[in-house]
């Protein structure tokens, strides 16, 4: 171990150093957030053990991994073991560690990440029960939107009111040029990124799309976005964004972690969310976008407006759509979106 490694660590602890690093690095608060959860759990484990995550070999991350089992989802200890591999991996490079005794748990590990996995399956009238249990403005608001137009929750906490045109709106705001002659619409553009300037504020989430796109807004989401907008707090932010906390962080933009304990918060009451439940189970914001997906593409058995609105990337989807959004894309959502009040 290096002098310097030596002196950092010594007056830091060894998850600190790492959370430190990766939030240079550019990763996310959710991120960082899973990894910190990851580690102290992990470190818990070791210390009722009188080990230090310094000291700990591949039998005992071994152990740990083990121990897991039953206890959260398949899927889950693959991500767990995949955090601490990461961890010992930097740690290891930066000098900090000797070695990496994840690298051979890894490679012995039976479970695997599932990048696609089977999630539960939500019917509209099922979703529709759901969203009645949500009766705060903000609540139903965030629901609403993401459950009509598919976007990530990123997405989502960037938009500024300038980003939605609402032919009949309860506040004074000018929508952005991109808008004009489509209203009841919303813009999503590609730009905002996580620790940029954008719009005349620093965000701390990223818009993933590559591409900007347009997204019809329905009667529902229309009526629900109204209700929002009149109960408003005043927004901190010159940028006037278009969510904003009203609880402790009054008036302030929210953020994806903030998005995420919502929704969270009415699944687990609804039943639909475990603590240690994996993806095929627990319902989050990325639920709402698969389940935009599919019941709008089979409601339309257009793959490519669904493409469109969900933001990928594919030439023709851009050239067809984006061309022709007035009569197709917007005409293919108002027939076929599904009812939700």
């Amino acid at each position: 171990m290096s002098n310097t490694s030596t002196q950092q660590s010594s007056t830091q602890d060894h998850v600190e150093y790492f959370l430190d690093d990766i939030r240079y690095q550019g990763k996310s608060p959710r991120t960082q957030a899973a990894y910190e959860r990851v580690l102290r759990d992990f470190e818990t484990y070791l210390s009722s053990r009188d080990l230090s995550l310094s000291g700990a070999n591949h039998r005992d991350c071994m152990a740990y991994i083990h121990q897991l089992r039953g206890e959260v989802a398949s899927s889950t200890v693959a991500t767990y073991a995949s955090y601490l591999h990461r961890f010992y991996d930097y740690m290891t490079r930066v000098d900090v560690f000797d070695n990496n005794p994840m690298a051979i748990v890894v490679e012995e590990l039976d479970e695997s990440i599932n990048t696609d996995p089977t999630r539960r399956d939500i019917s509209v009238t099922a979703m529709r029960s759901f969203l009645e249990s949500a009766t705060h403005p903000l609540d139903r608001a965030v629901l609403m939107m993401l459950l009509k137009t598919g976007i990530r929750a990123g997405e989502l906490c960037n938009l500024d009111t300038r980003d939605v045109f609402l032919a009949e709106s309860p506040i004074e705001s000018t929508h952005r040029p991109r808008l004009d002659g489509r209203p009841d619409s919303l813009y999503i553009d590609s730009a905002p990124a996580n620790g940029t300037v954008y719009n005349g504020e620093r965000r701390s989430a990223s818009n993933k799309r590559k591409r900007a796109t347009t997204i019809p807004v329905d009667d529902e989401l229309q009526a629900v976005l109204t209700e929002w907008l009149a109960a408003r707090p005043d927004p901190v932010s010159d940028a006037d964004p278009l969510f904003v906390s009203t609880s402790d962080d009054w008036g302030k933009r929210l953020s994806p972690a903030m998005v995420h304990h919502l929704i969270e918060t009415h699944a687990r009451e609804y039943g639909w969310y475990r603590e240690g439940g994996g993806p095929e189970e627990n319902v989050t914001p990325h639920y709402f976008r698969h389940f935009f997906t599919t019941h709008l593409r089979d409601r339309t058995g257009d793959r490519g407006v669904v493409k469109y609105l969900r933001g990928d990337v594919a030439k023709d989807v851009i050239d067809t759509y984006t061309h022709d959004w007035g009569n197709r894309v917007r005409e293919e959502y108002r027939d076929n979106i599904y009812s939700l009040l």
